[in-house]
């Protein structure tokens, strides 16, 4: 069964591309803008993986990471964060809000779909 997860940046073209290297690799793909659009998607749907972005307009990805923790439905949810701020204080905010991992942009096709897979635990898939 098809593994899906959803992709937040605010970013258009991130967005995309993201989604274009997950589909490629697999994956089924829920993209959301923003915070307030991810949380709509996730009343609606129960992803296998959540990527977030860190600056984002209103609710930061961290911040968000923190909001999917405290919730009963997405606690458990492995929860990866992309992000151009690749400094230690903002990848130690990031593993201290809950996010499982924490990788710079930009990243390679190839390092993205061996780290979800690696998170989802995914030895049997194709590359």
């Amino acid at each position: 069964m098809k593994k899906h997860i959803l992709v937040v940046d605010d970013e258009i073209g991130a967005l995309t591309l993201i989604g274009i290297m997950l589909e490629r690799g697999g994956f089924g793909v829920l993209k959301a803008k923003d915070a307030k659009s991810a949380l709509g998607i996730l009343d609606q749907n129960t992803p296998d993986m959540i990527i977030l972005d860190v600056m984002m307009p209103g609710m930061d990805g961290i911040e968000l990471c923190g909001v999917i923790r405290g919730r009963a439905d997405t606690g458990k949810i492995p929860v990866l964060i992309l992000s151009a701020r690749g400094d230690a204080e903002s990848i130690m905010r990031g593993i201290e809000a809950g996010a499982n991992d924490y990788l710079p942009k930009p990243i390679l096709h190839h390092d993205l779909v061996a780290k979800v897979r690696n998170m989802l635990g995914h030895t049997d898939a194709v590359s």
